[in-house]
């Protein structure tokens, strides 16, 4: 038996599967405007005051819906959560924060997480990210994965974290529209983060940066989904969630759903709406052996070229910004030899690279040891001190 309740349902192949999409989240403040195709990316579509949140004191909540683009160059709305402490000045510093979302349903994102009273729906980093508030800044958590919560589609989340710095920007109330801007994030919003940071030279060029720290980032998905598909493995639901948010996100391209028997469909759609708990248990022990009714995909260059177009080992394009990068040398959920290639390939491009290499022995631990220094990392960058480099 699947964890979670989901039974086991025969190995036949799926004859024909449509992708699975979230449920739509019932606020009309996060719907796809009609015209959204007549904006350009970063214009803002809505402002929303939100009311004030216990775990950010003396602190302003706005929302903030703006134009983006979709892995395909579609035009999407996405929005951004605005945090702005009783200390910030205008024109004072701001850091876009994208949050780990490891989720395929609307309440997963950050801006939904925030006023849950789900305990495991939390941002963890609230600590940290007060010290920031604290400092004076303001913080921006974009909701990085998009309308269809494309989970794996790390090129999306890049594009969305920039154009969420584009949309506050020009929103006047917030008073960041001269801001020095720092970027950071770790895990999924590592992806995101690291991704902005390859991304801007090419699809924001108008924006500085100070800097960004990314951390713990899956550097490439390929090699990722080998690492925990194939073997039984305790993560293997991050594996499978990736590969239904791929496929969302390019569904003529990657149509995992077709190559699923129906064990595998029936825990797809046990997980289409699930945050980290759900997708971690349904997920738990399996692998894609149990679900596939057969592995022609893996050799589809067509389905490959899907994961080789979001693994930013493979991606010819450097930031044009200082980089903090942390991880642990052990991570067993991650492949680190794509991190060490990609940091070695900014440093062989000039980049002035920061690596932290801790001692956690796992993923999640090496978040919290290593984000004291990012922040630090990004305080200093932010009062423009020139940026180390151990290239």
């Amino acid at each position: 038996m699947l964890s979670a309740g989901v039974a086991l349902a025969g190995l036949a192949p799926a004859a024909h599967a449509d992708p699975i999409y979230p449920a739509p989240d019932p606020d009309p403040f996060y719907a796809q405007p009609a015209d959204v195709a007549d904006h350009n990316p970063g214009d803002v579509l809505a402002v929303r005051p939100m009311p004030p949140l216990l775990m950010f004191p003396e602190t302003a909540v706005t929302m903030v819906k703006f134009r983006s683009t979709n892995s395909e160059g579609g035009p999407i709305a996405a929005i951004t959560t605005v945090l702005t402490p009783r200390e910030h000045q205008p024109g004072g510093p701001l850091l876009s924060y994208q949050h780990i979302i490891n989720g395929l349903g609307a309440q997963c994102a950050v801006s939904r997480v925030l006023y849950t009273n789900d305990p495991n729906l939390q941002v963890k980093e609230a600590v940290a990210l007060n010290v920031a508030l604290r400092r004076g800044w303001s913080v921006a958590l974009p909701d990085h994965l998009g309308p269809n919560f494309a989970y794996g589609a790390a090129k999306l989340g890049g594009q969305i974290t920039l154009d969420g710095v584009r949309a506050v920007k020009r929103v006047p109330e917030l008073g960041v529209a001269d801001s020095r801007v720092a970027m950071a994030g770790y895990s999924g919003g590592g992806m995101a983060t690291a991704w902005a940071a390859a991304l801007a030279p090419t699809y924001a060029p108008e924006l500085e940066f100070a800097g960004a720290a990314t951390g713990g980032v899956p550097m490439n998905l390929e090699k990722m989904v080998s690492q925990l598909g194939w073997q039984p493995h305790p993560a293997f639901g991050l594996a499978m969630a990736a590969a239904i948010g791929l496929e969302r996100e390019y569904p003529d391209r990657l149509p995992i759903s077709t190559q699923m028997n129906g064990a595998g469909l029936a825990a797809r759609n046990a997980m289409a709406n699930g945050c980290t708990n759900e997708i971690m248990a349904i997920g738990a022990g399996h692998s894609a052996r149990e679900f596939a009714a057969g592995t022609s995909m893996l050799d589809d260059p067509t389905a490959l070229s899907v994961l080789r177009e979001n693994s930013l080992e493979l991606f010819d394009g450097v930031p044009n910004m200082p980089i903090f990068e942390w991880h642990s040398a052990s991570d067993p959920l991650i492949p680190v030899d794509a991190i060490v290639n990609t940091d070695n390939r900014y440093c062989a491009a000039g980049v002035r690279l920061d690596e932290d290499v801790n001692p956690s022995p796992e993923h999640l631990s090496a978040a919290v040891l290593g984000l004291p220094s990012a922040l630090d990392w990004i305080d200093a960058r932010m009062r423009g001190v020139p940026a180390p480099t151990t290239c």
